[in-house]
């Protein structure tokens, strides 16, 4: 990994932590004429996101896959109205058709809050074959941040903020196999693609920083919310997250609110003014582990940062996606693909 990473990786004194609530790290903050777009803003930690950053000020734009659960989520939050542009991760005609419609009604995205996933699904295929959580994680992010990339460029000081997970310590990315062509690991899949975001974190910021274009990769901690649909109950039993009742046992966890707090601060405090490629935890920089050291608790495994496969990781999804290059003034059509998402 690089020396310039590993070094940046370290805590800079939050006057925030693992119990800090969306309200506690959004007080005093002003976000009047700015716009923000969160994905999955209607849902779990992503409509606790859209809720505080509404309530700051901010224009904020709701991509969702199902604008009509997103219309009734989102109404009557403080602030002005959320807007819903439709959007399905999985299928890159949707995205780049959500770009669009972004792009026709805002001149500038001051906050990109890519918080939108899935977690441990079953195989599911779409588009060309892709494997289906990395295609909604990263892929379907990738393309979304490209083509409205000339927005974020306008705010001269936006920030993007990617929802990973400590789960990015069950797999680096698989460079001979991305898509499971060879056999498929519900479990391995969710670590390659969360992974995915922060690596893709760290080359955007790599990219952007010159745009005024700084990036960041959270793990939000653990919560209990939509995001464990695919884990029946007995599974989440036996890993220790809830009792036999539903009820939320496990050490640690968090509240939904709580859960937003390291995106809310990632995208606006000054702390993190002049950084970026920075993987975050409880409002916190995260040390970096070697692949035998710890994961979570502040620690970020170092082939979730590594610059080079920061790179590698962007040059394949170019070539996937036909997105890219960052910094194009006019986003070129590519073709789209259909999906079956459930994301």
């Amino acid at each position: 990994m690089g020396i310039q990473n590993a070094a940046a990786q370290q805590p800079i004194n939050s006057p925030f932590s693992a119990v800090s609530t969306a309200d506690e790290v959004m007080a005093g903050v002003d976000l009047s004429g700015r716009t923000a777009v969160v994905t999955g803003g209607y849902s779990g930690l992503g409509l606790e996101t859209a809720r505080a950053l509404a309530a700051a000020g901010a224009r904020v734009i709701v991509p969702a896959r199902r604008p009509e659960a997103a219309r009734k989520a989102l109404a009557g939050l403080p602030g002005a109205p959320c807007e819903i542009v439709p959007m399905d991760l999985t299928d890159l005609g949707s995205v780049r058709e959500a770009a669009a419609r972004i792009r026709e009604t805002a001149d500038r995205i001051d906050v990109l809050m890519a918080v939108a996933g899935v977690m441990v699904t079953p195989e599911r295929r779409v588009g060309p074959g892709w494997e289906y959580q990395l295609t909604a994680n990263h892929f379907g992010h990738f393309a979304l941040v490209s083509e409205v990339y000339p927005l974020l460029r306008a705010a001269r000081g936006a920030r993007v903020v990617v929802y990973s997970s400590a789960g990015h310590g069950i797999s680096g990315i698989r460079w001979h196999d991305p898509h499971f062509r060879t056999g498929y690991d519900r479990w391995q899949a969710y670590g390659q693609a969360k992974t995915a975001n922060v690596l893709f974190a760290v080359h955007l910021d790599a990219l952007g920083r010159d745009d005024g274009v700084r990036a960041f990769a959270l793990h939000p901690g653990s919560i209990i919310t939509g995001l464990q649909r695919e884990l029946t109950r007995r599974e989440q039993v036996d890993l220790g997250w809830v009792d036999e009742q539903g009820t939320v046992i496990g050490e640690g966890f968090k509240t939904p609110s709580q859960g937003a707090a390291t995106g809310l601060w990632a995208a606006t405090s000054p702390l993190l003014t002049d950084r970026g490629g920075l993987y975050l935890e409880d409002c916190e920089v995260a040390r970096v582990t070697e692949e035998t050291g710890p994961v979570g608790d502040g620690w970020v495994r170092a082939h979730a940062v590594d610059p080079a496969a920061a790179e590698r990781l962007w040059d394949l999804s170019v070539a996937a996606t036909g997105s890219g290059p960052i910094g194009r003034a006019d986003p070129a059509p590519a073709p789209s693909f259909p999906s079956s998402s459930s994301s």
